[in-house]
């Protein structure tokens, strides 16, 4: 045996793992519509904290705000996490920066290439798009019963898969990037950060989000469902929202 292929079998990704909850379940598929809706199914059927779904492809992989995520069968990396955080429902926009830290982190210690993040959920190299994050939960008024975390990277991609504003690990590097190491090191840095939030609360998490910062100190155009917000992003809140300095001087 003089390789193993870079396919993500639980018990490749469970080796030398070495995490608490993370990745002690996973459930693992060739190719599906989208490991979010299996990760949403399984915290409906009850399924502990830590459950992993990982894919090798996916045919409706998604994104924020509804969008296509390109997910070509052996190339990415497609997995979700299924979280029972203790946590308000307006709270819940922190998973998605602690995982955006986490995913950083990750790839900076696989790779060396330096990772940064685009608020709220992009994963940026070189100011072009290699992964995205997507935060789903069931929640009730006081409560969010659970939450599954989307983490989408294009690790050994090819670029005429990507649209133009995206490249991929092996682009960037030059050579191919083991999905497993890759996959390994995520759970373990998602994890430890995922502790730290319940041990310390949201403060270490900003405070590391802001040194990896891909946003703050640029123009930016914030759009959501109501209205469009541009003007200077100076910094994010207690709770993670974009402050931005208008060009009326306002900051919102």
């Amino acid at each position: 045996l003089t390789s193993i292929p870079d396919k993500l079998f639980p018990a490749e990704i469970q080796t030398s793992l070495h995490t608490k909850i993370f990745g002690k379940k996973i459930y693992h598929f060739d190719v599906v519509n989208s490991t979010m809706d299996i990760a949403f199914d399984l915290g409906i059927k009850g399924q502990e904290e830590g459950a992993l779904v990982l894919a090798e492809g996916q045919h409706k992989g998604r994104g924020r705000m509804g969008r296509n995520w390109v997910s070509p069968k052996g190339k990415g990396i497609y997995l979700s996490l299924l979280l029972r955080p203790k946590l308000l429902p307006n709270e819940a926009s922190k998973l998605t920066l602690l995982a955006g830290v986490a995913v950083s982190e990750a790839i900076r210690k696989i790779t060396g290439l330096a990772a940064l993040i685009k608020w709220p959920n992009d994963i940026l190299i070189e100011d072009k798009k290699v992964g995205g994050i997507l935060t789903e939960l069931s929640a009730e008024t006081d409560r969010v019963k659970f939450a599954v975390i989307g983490i989408g990277i294009n690790a050994n991609t090819k670029k005429s898969f990507l649209p133009d504003e995206a490249t991929s690990l092996r682009e960037e590097l030059g050579e191919a990037v083991s999905r497993i190491e890759l996959t390994k090191q995520i759970l373990k840095d998602l994890e430890a950060f995922y502790f730290l939030f319940g041990k310390q609360g949201f403060s270490p998490i900003i405070k590391q989000w802001k040194h990896l910062s891909a946003t703050i100190g640029r123009r930016v155009k914030v759009l959501s469902r109501k209205h469009t917000i541009e003007g200077e992003a100076i910094d994010i809140d207690s709770d993670g929202a974009l402050l931005i300095r208008k060009d009326s001087g306002f900051i919102g």
